[in-house]
């Protein structure tokens, strides 16, 4: 038997905190050393944190990273387990994105990554260059290139992120050159299914190869982007390790590399090809690590959990409705979170509750943060720190009802945050008053002008509480009301960071009613009584001003995300929703391209927001679109 110990080490990176980043490794590479691990991998850009856009201009910031990845080839040194980590480096006039093998208090190699993603949420190629089958080179007096490594127990390919996710990367190539074990480093963002994507592409992936392959994501949020860490170690197909995800950690299992060996022998297709890809193949390098690593003849061999070979392992399931929900919840609080805490210009959060859906479910994904950051205390602990950190507040009009007063004090008391109610009538009227003075002869105060008027003035106000308290402003618009412009530019448009504005309305009532069969808190009882409701006016109704939100929702998702044109929404609408009117859904659908187009000036002004899904209304982001644009190619 050969067997090595792979740990998977998810560390939460902040951009540029070079020397912090690098703290948090060698923390997490000490925790794996006494799990007796052999090699410890560690995320993409792990040393100075992902994504760091056009940071890695600044050649200082570069240079750093080496400096520091330096200090994390000394301090691990004595651990004796071999170390594989992500960084930006430079050659000549180019910049690359490479993971280090580093072992025995040097740095072995670098290898950049080939594929640099320019789509969604990624824009790589903008200021990296790319590997490239066959290079070699130096920089620094390190090899670096197509390269593999020699170890004691066996031979390692190394590779980043994307290189993983395309079925022609270098793994295949580097496989077919002898190695055995495939190590990727990640920091792939979060994204609702994602994990069951990943899975299946790491499992395919070392089937494909015969190959072992560990995979290892980054935790952590910075900017819009939240990383859910874990990883995979799959063994010529088969899934060993799925490490936790959404927490720090260093997580490992024991493996046979004989295993991988044996397989590749028995797999006469594979021997084929192999063969036949090495005769055309380009010379990868290979670079000898004659550092032993340490405390391999203490491992013991894998058995199985139910002391079978051939019965199924029991795994704990959950339901696909609370993987999702609990998913987006978690990354939506990591996100909130990370943002707060790493920016370090913030002392407490705050949410303008309008005792409505949004504003609630964002005022309990900053509980949850709560919970998650604070786990180790005990419950009344975590009561005090909410006390302490979060901060709601009611800012009622006489078109306000009774009933939202009551459903936001009772949110408020349910995840026990300091509530205060202060009425912006009199400030809405001075409002209202003064614009009077500025219009013209004919001009008046239109009804919309009247709506937005109040939006405008709570948004002041919770500014100018931001500024006073060092506070975190959160601002509750969803992705349905963004899409269509349903929201005040500088009024509820308003705020430091955008929490849900990319979860659709019918996913935000989705969640609530999860939550609300979970805590049964009377809150989001009488949350859920009353039509979702601007309240900006008498007897207003979101629904009644724009469409069902589950028709809005699905226009969104076949004009913005599918790329149809007016007419093939209305189409694709009818065999959605039979239940409704050809022609009442030719209307909804023609309104909302309508109102999507037009409202593109106002969501280009908004907070920035986090990333949960494929399809974001972030320009800088995902969907880029022009502001200035006219519909004439819509037929």
């Amino acid at each position: 038997m050969r067997l090595v110990r792979v740990s998977l080490a998810s560390v939460n990176a902040t951009v540029g905190a070079c020397r912090s980043n690098v703290d948090r490794a060698i923390a997490s590479v000490k925790a794996a050393a006494a799990d007796s691990a052999s090699l410890v991998a560690l995320p993409e850009q792990v040393v100075g944190g992902y994504p760091p856009e056009d940071l890695v201009q600044w050649r200082a910031f570069i240079d750093a990273q080496r400096a520091e990845l330096e200090r994390f080839a000394r301090e691990t040194a004595p651990l004796g387990c071999a170390c594989a980590l992500g960084l930006v480096v430079a050659r000549g006039a180019h910049l690359y994105n490479v993971a280090a093998l580093v072992h025995g208090g040097r740095v072995c190699g670098f290898v950049p990554k080939e594929k640099l993603p320019l789509y969604n949420v990624f824009y790589e190629a903008r200021t990296m260059a790319r590997g490239t089958a066959g290079l070699y080179d130096t920089v620094g007096g390190v090899p670096f290139g197509d390269l593999i490594f020699e170890l004691d127990f066996g031979t390692v390919a190394l590779e980043v992120c994307e290189d993983g996710w395309s079925p022609d990367g270098p793994m295949r190539r580097r496989s077919y050159a002898g190695a055995e074990l495939v190590v990727n480093l990640s920091a792939s963002p979060f994204r609702l299914g994602i994990d069951e994507t990943r899975r299946e592409m790491i499992a395919t992936r070392a089937a494909d190869c015969q190959a072992t392959v560990a995979y290892v994501n980054m935790v952590g949020a910075n900017d819009g982007l939240v990383f859910d860490g874990g990883g995979y170690v799959a063994q010529n197909g088969r899934l060993l390790l799925a490490a936790p995800r959404f927490c720090e950690g260093a997580h490992a299992v024991t493996l046979d590399l004989d295993r991988t060996r044996r397989l590749r022998t028995e797999n006469t297709t594979w021997r084929a090809d192999q063969e036949a890809f090495a005769a055309l193949a380009p010379h990868v390098t290979r670079v000898q690590v004659d550092a032993p690593t340490r405390g391999r003849e203490a491992l013991v061999f894998p058995a199985p959990r139910n002391k079978s070979f051939f019965l199924p392992q029991e795994e704990p399931t959950r339901s696909p409705r609370d993987a999702f929900c609990e998913d987006l919840l978690d990354a939506l609080a990591l996100g909130l979170g990370d943002y707060f805490e790493k920016n370090g210009c913030f002392k407490t959060i705050g949410v303008a509750l309008s005792g409505g859906r949004d504003s609630m479910l964002v005022l309990a994904i900053a509980r949850r943060w709560i919970d998650r950051r604070f786990s180790e205390l005990p419950p009344a602990a975590r009561k005090a720190k909410a006390r302490e950190l979060l901060r709601a507040f009611f800012m009622p009009t006489r078109y306000s009802s009774q009933e939202t007063a009551l459903a936001a004090e009772q949110v408020a008391r349910d995840l026990d945050v300091p509530f205060a109610v202060v009425s912006i009538d009199e400030a809405f009227d001075r409002e209202l008053a003064a614009v009077e003075k500025m219009l013209q002869p004919g001009e008046r105060l239109t009804p919309m002008a009247r709506q937005n008027a109040q939006a405008r003035v709570r948004s002041e106000r919770m500014w100018t509480w931001a500024n006073a308290a060092g506070g975190l402003f959160l601002q509750t618009s969803n992705m349905s009301e963004k899409a269509v412009g349903y929201v005040t530019i500088g009024g509820d448009g308003e705020g430091a960071l955008s929490v849900i504005a990319n979860v659709p309305k019918t996913v935000v009532n989705y969640v609530i009613e999860w939550l609300y069969e979970r805590t049964k808190h009377e809150g989001i009882r009488l949350t859920l009584l009353k039509p979702a409701s601007a309240e900006l006016a008498d007897d207003q109704e979101d629904e009644r001003d724009l469409m069902p939100f589950p028709v809005l929702d699905a226009c969104f998702a076949l004009f913005a995300g599918e790329k149809m044109s007016t007419g093939e929404v209305a189409e694709a609408l009818t065999a959605v929703f039979p239940e409704h009117a050809q022609d009442r859904l030719k209307e909804w659908a023609a309104r909302f391209v309508r109102l999507f187009s037009a409202s593109i000036y106002k969501w280009v002004q908004a907070p920035i927001s986090l990333h949960v899904g494929n399809l974001d209304l972030e320009r800088e982001r995902a969907l880029q679109l022009p502001v200035v644009q006219r519909s004439e190619w819509d037929k």
